[in-house]
């Protein structure tokens, strides 16, 4: 989860209130914000879900605690002026990287800790919705440092040859050709592989020359510092609604800080933008779901003024729940907008008369740009709750005529969990989101092959990290990374985790089979194949299933040491010893025995 460093007088500051920190701390918990400690300095550490990235800094948590208090109310759209500078993009723009978005921020007075915060959620941003840089990156530059290319205020996003003109990147005193900075600079070795692939690289341009090297590093001319008053914030990625967003989080950060947003012009070839995009949008979400999900009755205007607690705006309708999650728009501002930058604002007025027919009672509720989570009717009766307070809602039986109790898969996974435990294993619970370079690469496996493990893995379309891009297949995978994670302790390493496992089946309704699956391994100077076949014996005998264990093949088990897990007639799984070219890729120095069957094999 992203942590934050806030300094609590600051929050102080911005949200204008004098509340003690142990008070900040329960206001701050009310929001899902949890306190995980304080930094030297006395910085409060504050961890939260990821989907609220408008709260990766201090000026977006004031915000949402100046709702909190009911110091502002309704949505908030800053005040954006006429465009005086534009992004053009040239034709030798990499295809991998194509879109662009920027804006002008003027007339900030940037201290030391309003420049830190500013880092912080560039980089925050940077680790979350910008995938590492490889979605969306963010750069910030001095606007007086600029130059403009040709008679009017325009900088140019172009591709260059890797050994084409130099610039001097963030600290650093040399210049370098963007070739050099891959290969010298600390951030370019971190960072190099998101263009290292391509022909030619992604750079932006003044009339002085290259300025900004994305998603790698700016330029040291450009630097903002304490002190720095316009800024020109730009971001590059591979869509255009998710660096639009990212935009908008950092414009209404910097509008908290005084600074006066000023469009920014981004000519394609085929189409102009005028960013950044603070439109608003709409979702309608009916007053019927908002009280069965809560489980209380609530007045329509109650509604309302929960929701402009929330940050919200929201008009009484007659219209339907929307089904499904806004459709990124990529190429201009969406179509659905209800607002746009520089539009007056006016207070929504509830109506609190007659309601007529609760059932028939909807709201449309109207977002702000920098609300990127909202994409379901359901997140906005999140809102609603929050607002409520959770903590006021009344815990209340389900009216159903069952009884509850376990069914017979978790009762036979306890069984075989008792049993691995009764063996010596230590009992595990991993991710079960995982990198096909885990489930394959290193296991010296791959998707096609007519092995245990092997299938076409669920892929996650928007995954969070690229570590976590699809469901496992198999869980001996993740005993090895903890392996790998573990040689600095003692041997034997007897591990052992029944979990979840899948992979893509499109005879399943959802595209998707899922299965329950054991798997163990045993680490240690002297590990072998009979010390993994003895303990896969014991648990069949617990089971009372009927064990064999014919000579088989597998990609990462060693040929003439590995065997098929037949279980009462049934190939479930496989047992062998683990590949020597596996244990060098995992840093492990001692032989490793495993095996993995399906958890079913022992019903």
């Amino acid at each position: 989860m992203p942590v934050v460093d806030v300094d609590p007088d600051e929050l102080r500051r911005l949200t204008g209130t004098e509340r003690d920190d142990e008070t900040l701390k329960s206001d701050l918990f009310a929001l899902g914000l949890e306190f995980e400690g304080e930094t030297d300095d006395g910085a409060f550490r504050l961890e939260f879900a990821p989907d609220r990235l408008d709260r990766l800094s201090v000026e977006g948590i004031a915000r949402s605690l100046r709702y909190q208090y009911g110091t502002d109310r309704g949505v908030h759209v800053p005040d954006c002026t006429d465009a005086e500078w534009t992004i053009e993009v040239d034709d030798s723009v990499p295809d991998e990287r194509p879109y662009v978005t920027g804006a002008v921020v003027r007339g900030l007075d940037l201290g030391e800790a309003e420049l830190e915060s500013v880092i912080q959620l560039q980089e925050k941003l940077h680790a979350t919705m910008g995938r590492g840089r490889a979605k969306g990156a963010i750069g910030v530059h001095d606007l007086t440092m600029l130059k403009p290319a040709g008679p009017d205020k325009r900088v140019v996003y172009r591709g260059i040859d890797p050994e084409g003109d130099t610039f001097v990147p963030l600290d650093d005193d040399a210049e370098r050709t963007p070739a050099a900075v891959l290969e010298t600079h600390p951030v370019g070795e971190t960072y190099g592989d998101l263009v290292a692939g391509l022909e030619r690289y992604p750079a932006i341009y003044d009339d002085i020359g290259l300025f900004s090297f994305p998603p790698v590093i700016n330029g040291r001319r450009t630097e903002v510092e304490a002190g720095s008053r316009d800024l020109l914030v730009e971001m590059t990625g591979t869509d255009q609604w998710t660096v639009d967003r990212m935009l908008a989080i950092v414009c209404y950060a910097l509008d908290a800080r005084g600074g006066q947003l000023e469009a920014v012009t981004v000519e394609y070839d085929d189409r102009e933008l005028r960013r950044p995009d603070l439109s608003t949008t709409t979702k309608t979400v009916s007053h019927e779901r908002i009280e069965r999900t809560l489980g209380v009755d609530i007045a329509g205007e109650d509604v309302v003024d929960l929701l402009e607690r929330s940050g919200l705006d929201a008009e009484r309708s007659d219209g339907d729940d929307d089904d499904g999650a806004d459709e990124p728009d990529l190429e201009a501002v969406p179509s659905h907008a209800t607002r746009t930058a520089g539009t007056t604002e006016a207070e929504t007025e509830a109506d609190t008369g007659d309601e007529g027919d609760a059932d028939d009672l909807a709201y449309d509720v109207e977002i702000p740009a920098y609300r990127v989570d909202v994409r379901h009717p359901a997140d906005v009766v999140d809102d609603v709750g929050r607002a409520y307070g959770f903590n006021d809602l009344e815990p209340r039986y389900p009216d159903v005529s069952t009884v509850g109790g376990r069914n017979e898969r978790s009762r036979l996974e306890d069984a075989a969990r008792d049993a691995l435990v009764g063996l010596g294993f230590e009992d595990l619970l991993n991710f079960h989101l995982t990198g096909e370079t885990e489930l394959f690469d290193r296991m010296g496996l791959s998707p096609d092959n007519d092995a245990v493990g092997a299938r076409e893995p669920a892929t996650i379309t928007e995954p969070y990290s690229e570590a976590y891009t699809v469901v496992r297949t198999w869980a001996l995978p993740s005993l090895l990374l903890v392996l790998e994670n573990n040689t600095h302790r003692a041997y034997p390493q007897d591990l052992a985790e029944i979990g979840l496992v899948a992979g893509v089946d499109e005879t399943e309704p959802t595209n998707v089979a899922e299965d329950r699956s054991v798997a163990g391994v045993v680490a240690r100077t002297d590990a072998s194949y009979e010390d993994a076949k003895g303990r896969l014996q014991a648990v069949a005998r617990a089971f009372d299933a009927r064990l064999e264990t014919p000579p088989t093949d597998h990609p990462s088990f060693i040929d003439g040491r590995t065997a098929a897990v037949v279980l009462d007639g049934e190939s479930v799984g496989v047992v062998g010893e683990l590949h020597p070219r596996v244990l060098v890729d995992h840093d492990l120095e001692v032989p490793v025995a495993g095996f993995e069957f399906r958890l079913d094999g022992l019903r």
